[in-house]
């Protein structure tokens, strides 16, 4: 697997937003695919109308299939609907929990466990399923991932998993979604400190909300981490407005590209 995971310093920071921005910036570049693996605040449903289960298991975590939909709150669909992303481009597949609450506590209160070895093993079924893509020789040919996680990077999964064990699995270079405001700098320096304690390599940071140069300039240079771009909070929230940003701001030197996935 090759491709970015996408991170924030916090919840609702514009991750998604921010992964619908390296989903537009990219795919003129490289052949690119979306995933969000566990998502809560959302309730799931299929075509039979029940949940279906982690691994065809009686374990009451939803998993979405392909054919599935979901609410407004549904970041794949959120990301599709900004990226103009086409299906192929969208793995739907997924963990999704109903309350609106860490990933631990969601599954705790639904009677199950979330874990990263599972979360991997749902994401190879899927990758090394036949398809045409599936029989490309050349690796290098093959799409590109763009990796959703659910908060930030210290956000437990179960009782002793973190978001960043699922990191350290993956191996992917890490895109950090920031706020501009202030506080941003601790925040995101911390961050940084915990991914790369993690031996995990910073790919550059996004900040969202008001451009605060000063703020920019700190993180670059106490969290030795280049800002990719500095990006408004967008309203409303449409293709248009992203896809203008993003041709206009967004990595212009395309640094992240030649780092992370060519």
């Amino acid at each position: 697997m090759r491709g970015i995971f996408v991170t924030g310093t916090d919840t609702n920071v514009g991750k998604t937003v921010v992964a619908a921005a390296l989903m537009l910036r990219y795919r003129d570049e490289v052949s690119l695919r979306y995933w969000k693996p566990v998502q809560t605040g959302i309730r799931p449903s299929t075509r039979s109308g029940r949940p279906e289960t982690l691994q065809g298991r009686d374990s009451g975590i939803g998993i979405r299939t392909p054919d599935d939909r979901a609410s407004s709150d549904d970041d794949t669909t959120e990301v599709a609907r900004l990226s103009r992303t086409s299906e192929a481009q969208i793995l739907r597949c997924g963990v999704r929990l109903p309350d609106p609450v860490s990933p631990h506590l969601a599954a705790q209160r639904v009677g199950t466990r979330i874990t990263v070895r599972d979360l991997i093993a749902m994401q190879r079924e899927v990758e090394h399923a036949p398809t045409p893509e599936s029989r490309i020789r050349n690796p290098e040919s093959r799409p590109r991932w763009v990796v959703e996680g659910a908060g930030g990077v210290l956000v437990p999964i179960n009782e002793r998993e973190t978001m960043a064990d699922l990191m350290q699995a993956l191996d992917l270079p890490v895109v950090i979604a920031a706020r501009s405001t202030l506080g941003t700098i601790n925040h995101t320096c911390m961050t940084i400190e915990v991914l790369r304690r993690r031996m995990l390599r910073v790919a550059g940071v996004v900040m969202v909300g008001e451009p605060n140069d000063e703020n920019r300039l700190a993180i670059e240079r106490y969290g030795a981490a280049e800002v990719l771009g500095q990006m408004p909070w967008f309203v409303p929230l449409t293709p248009e407005v992203v896809d203008a940003w993003v041709r206009a701001e967004f990595d212009r030197s395309g640094v992240l590209f030649v780092g992370a996935l060519r």
